[in-house]
């Protein structure tokens, strides 16, 4: 953010936290979650594993649900088209044409899991079950060789996958107690 914009964003808040500007309960922007509604979206998984949910899902059952919920998006076995491709471009980051891929760039293979349980399918986010989730995860983690074709990936066996470009970020993740 330029300095500009965060020198107007502190004014912004500075001026709103007046009572006489915004009134004594604030702005009015909005309500406080219920806690059901935060529960719905507290999903957060970091990379050593926390926030992953129970479940687990095998390379082949994540070729079926990727066959049927993300192949028409991003091709078949993850080489793309329409969409970005999910496979390839180990090595490629510090060429003239990076490709960036799970496999070539993601440090963690909780945050491709995370991802897919948030966003995808494009067309109906959120609409895979934990297991689909793990198994299509699996699936591609799979297909660049990262885990054996008979894996099956769960909260326990996830964090410890070793993503090809684990080394290529500083983590400021603090470690779990």
């Amino acid at each position: 953010m330029s300095t500009l914009k965060t020198a107007l964003l502190c004014l912004f808040v500075a001026v709103c936290l007046q009572p006489s500007v915004c009134g004594a309960q604030g702005p009015n922007l909005g309500r406080p979650l219920t806690p059901e509604e935060i529960r719905k979206i507290d999903m957060t998984v970091v990379p050593d594993g926390r926030g992953l949910p129970p479940g687990n899902g095998s390379v082949s059952a994540g070729a079926a649900v990727y066959a049927k919920s993300c192949q028409s998006c991003h091709g078949p076995q993850g080489a793309g088209k329409p969409q970005d491709q999910l496979t390839g471009g180990v090595g490629s980051l510090a060429s003239g044409k990076p490709v960036k891929t799970p496999a070539s760039y993601w440090p963690a293979a909780t945050t491709l899991f995370d991802y897919i349980r948030r966003a995808m399918p494009i067309a109906s986010p959120q609409s895979l079950t934990n297991d689909e989730v793990y198994a299509v995860t699996a699936y591609i983690l799979s297909i660049d060789g990262i885990v054996p074709s008979d894996a099956v990936v769960d909260a326990k066996s996830l964090p410890r996958v070793k993503m090809p470009n684990k080394d290529g970020f500083v983590s400021w993740w603090p470690k779990a107690p």
